[in-house]
């Protein structure tokens, strides 16, 4: 082994402890500030049911009418991938896949609307609609028809509607507790925030709920919609998202685009709202980085191109969402809205040839890893991070499975967990 080195060193044992006595304070505030990703399921898509619409074989209904009108206008893996250009190799696997998840979950998140969708109603009609959404959420949960995420989005809290929406929560949520208690894939929706304020607000609501009824401090969380300049560039030319993150008081799950009211408040005309536009791209990177390690969820927006009519029209708006999702994809938007259950087989369509076409090189990638085998890429702890969060999100959309990972990396589901983990520590490999 040749020579041994002389180790020495010039500074005192107390250096090192001044120092770290020094960030004490810091590393305090690192921890609470960005705590990593939750590690839980991230649905890829929010759909959007007004609150009088909404039935309890709604989500069963819109898994039907995606099949229908795949049926009509799709019926085979070759039409369905011609449409989409979905690669020759991948037509039958994304198709067998899209056609069994909706019959299997059609919907993973649904939010009963109460806003924009549902508009203003007298008090006594809109209660009785929240405290029928409510009674509806939860035997849903209790027959096993739910959603994995289920919820509502209650008006603003601005001055005009801000009573109408604390009252509408209110009775929501006590509609669930009365019905047994409040089911673990609840989702509150706030939408058009403008200042950090209405985040607080919205939190001192919560607090004082979860008081009135026992609950552990923190327990309800909620969305924070993003539907102005304001909320993406304050009057002090901070950014006003990353002081909403941190009014919600650890509350915030995720930070939603709102397509249509943010490109019209930043005077983009009605022909050119989308989610690709230039401002949507630069409100959507703003959230993104202030969302970063803090372990809110960014979600991109909808497009308002449904897909009916006659079918090469309906190809056409296929063809328009199905790019547009695996372009939001790209850029690490996992989630989006959708408007109609026609948008469903594209979304899917999207997620699915998103994951499986990178199934083979992330494995391989994270498999050689973990052996320490090299290759013609040389990847850091943080690329394995992303590429086991890469698998465990195709596992949990559908996209993949279990059984196919463990046979090209080597790892088992909770080895992609614990590489996906901010906290994960010095990693054990057990074989899968």
């Amino acid at each position: 082994m040749g020579q041994q080195e002389k180790v020495a060193t010039s500074l005192a044992g107390t250096v090192s402890e001044e120092i770290s006595a020094s960030l004490t304070a810091v590393d305090a505030e690192l921890a609470r500030r960005y705590p990593g990703d939750p590690g839980t399921r991230q649905p890829v898509h929010t759909v959007y049911v007004p609150g009088d619409v909404f039935e309890p074989g709604t989500l069963r209904s819109w898994g039907d009418q995606a099949l229908a009108a795949l049926d009509e206008h799709a019926p085979d893996a070759a039409s369905f991938a011609a449409v989409l250009g979905i690669p020759e190799e991948l037509a039958g696997p994304v198709h067998d896949r899209v056609r069994a998840k909706l019959q299997r979950e059609p919907v993973e998140d649904l939010r009963i609307d109460f806003e924009d969708g549902y508009g203003p109603r007298p008090d006594a009609e809109e209660d009785e609609a929240a405290a029928r959404a409510a009674r509806l959420v939860s035997q849903a949960y209790a027959d096993g028809t739910a959603a994995p995420y289920m919820g509502i989005r209650m008006k603003c809290m601005e001055a005009g509607v801000r009573d109408r929406g604390i009252r509408t929560t209110d009775v929501f949520l006590t509609g669930l507790m009365a019905a047994g208690g409040l089911p673990e894939g609840l989702v509150l929706t706030l939408p058009k925030v403008t200042y950090p304020e209405q985040v607080t607000a919205f939190v001192q609501l919560l607090e004082a709920f979860e008081k009135a009824h026992g609950l552990d401090a923190g327990r309800i969380g909620f969305e924070i919609q993003i539907e102005t300049s304001q909320s993406i560039l304050a009057a002090d030319g901070t950014a006003a998202v990353a002081r909403m993150i941190d009014a919600a008081q650890g509350r915030a799950t995720g930070l939603h685009y709102g397509t249509f009211d943010y490109s019209a408040c930043v005077g983009v005309s009605a022909a050119y709202q989308a989610g690709d536009h230039p401002a949507a791209d630069h409100a959507k990177a703003v959230m993104q980085v202030a969302a970063a390690g803090t372990g809110v969820r960014v979600s991109d927006g909808s497009t308002n191109v449904l897909p009916v009519g006659p079918t090469a029209q309906v190809h056409e708006a296929w063809r328009l969402h199905y790019g547009l999702t695996r372009r939001a994809l790209a850029r690490a938007y996992y989630q989006g809205w959708d408007m109609h259950p026609g948008h469903l087989p594209t979304r899917y369509a999207a997620v699915y040839t998103f994951y499986r076409e990178g199934l083979e090189p992330a494995a391989a990638r994270l498999a050689a890893y973990v052996a320490k085998a090299g290759g013609d890429v040389m990847d850091e702890p943080a690329t394995a991070k992303a590429l086991s969060g890469y698998l465990l999100r195709g596992i949990d959309c559908g996209a993949l499975d279990t059984a196919e990972v463990a046979r090209l990396t080597g790892l088992t589901r909770a080895d992609l967990d614990a590489f996906s983990s901010p906290r994960r520590g010095d990693l054990t490999v057990t074989a899968p």
